[in-house]
């Protein structure tokens, strides 16, 4: 009887064991569970150049992340939508990755129509964080914008970019200048802030022209300029746009400064421009010229990882070159893993944060965020470079 009873026992602490062993390997189980971030960028259409390495930079920031222990021994995991460079699209590719696929977060897209298209649908009803990698102002400007809560930003606000433009054009004493802007939402929206920002800087618009971002001339614009008497051409455009302006220019020997966006500081520009990029200035994330940046600059090493990711490991340079939009899914991506180590992924606590990220250091510069102000980033993050002889030369930190 006794040695049934002993049998028993050790019986019912062996079920015991094994429920226990059970109970850890689930949460083991769960502790692997991926972390599922949305991903959706333009990998096809016009703006699929800059969409395709957008997604290639996001997956190797995954990657990097993962090696390093994931988030809290969690991977992430990237789930990959194609806008098609199209805001229906980008829309209906943001509702797919948050319903169907349950994404914590999201990141992306690429141009500024596509981020306006999703962000009403985030805002009102999907209530969960997404990092924009697009330039335009409208998602994080409030006001008739409609609010931004849970939308953030990591490449430079308009106004930023537009306020470097200025300074350089106030520093060469220049006072009368031509604006020449895409008629897209990021065209229009340099177009306000190059207007609104104007008389702060003492500055005379004295020409205003525009163009679809499919002409393929803009010579009857710029023939208006010439006759303005503008001192220098500011033209917002992102994209071969650029590239067709500063030809026309070229063309019509234009003599004042083409000074472009800061979505222009790329390989492409140069390739596509040829002889006619030589002398443009644009804005530029230091990423362009980190070899012309002094070591006591914080982001430097930073950049210099990246770019030895980029080019070493990766090769992804073989097929795009670095450009200036190269960093800001390696930024949007950090933004979400930094604050996921403090709070998790509730979405609530996420999204708060995000908004309380402070000295951040970045590919794109140094992020201090706010609920005020969802990019974070300052005139201090920039720099002007300008084309001469096929290069990219910082002239003015």
């Amino acid at each position: 009887m006794k040695n049934r009873l002993f049998a028993r026992a050790r019986c019912g602490g062996l079920m015991g064991l094994v429920m226990i062993f059970s109970w850890c390997l689930a949460g083991s189980s769960s502790a692997q569970e991926p972390i599922k971030i949305g991903a959706f960028f333009a990998l096809s259409g016009p703006a699929a150049t800059i969409g395709t390495p957008t997604k290639l930079v996001a997956q190797m920031v995954v990657d990097k992340i993962n090696k390093g222990g994931g988030i809290n021994k969690r991977p992430l995991e990237l789930v990959v939508g194609d806008t098609e460079s199209d805001p229906t699209k980008a829309l209906m590719e943001a509702k797919r990755l948050v319903e169907k696929e349950k994404v914590v977060a999201l990141i992306g897209p690429t141009r500024t129509d596509e981020g306006m298209a999703v962000k009403s649908y985030i805002e009102d009803t999907a209530h969960i964080p997404i990092i924009m990698t697009i330039g335009g102002d409208p998602v994080i400007a409030g006001g008739k914008f409609g609010p931004f809560r849970w939308t953030f930003k990591t490449p430079q606000r308009t106004t930023v970019a537009v306020k470097k433009v200025y300074d350089y054009l106030q520093s060469r004493k220049l006072t009368k200048i031509a604006l020449l802007t895409a008629t897209d939402g990021f065209g229009k929206d340099g177009l306000n802030v190059l207007k609104q920002l104007a008389p702060e800087y003492g500055l005379e618009i004295v020409a205003e022209e525009a163009f679809a971002v499919a002409d393929t001339d803009m010579t009857p614009q710029l023939v208006k300029i010439r006759a303005s008497g503008a001192q220098g051409l500011v033209c917002w455009t992102i994209g071969p746009a650029g590239a067709r302006v500063a030809k026309n220019v070229k063309q019509l020997a234009l003599t004042i400064p083409l000074l472009q966006c800061h979505g222009q500081p790329d390989p492409k520009y140069i390739e596509l421009a040829g002889d006619a990029s030589e002398g443009s200035i644009m804005p530029s994330t230091k990423l362009m010229v980190v070899d012309q940046l002094p070591d006591t600059d914080p982001q430097k090493a930073v950049i210099e990882e990246f770019i030895s990711l980029y080019k070493d490991t990766y090769h992804y340079d073989q097929q795009y070159p670095i450009n200036t939009h190269s960093g800001y899914a390696w930024d949007a991506i950090y933004l979400l893993a930094n604050a996921m180590r403090q709070v998790g992924t509730d979405p609530e606590a996420l999204r708060t944060a995000i908004e309380q990220t402070r000295g951040y250091i970045g590919i794109s510069g140094i992020y201090n965020l706010t609920p005020e102000d969802h990019n974070g980033l300052g005139t201090d993050s920039m720099v002007i470079v300008k084309v001469e002889k096929g290069k990219w030369v910082l002239v003015q930190p």
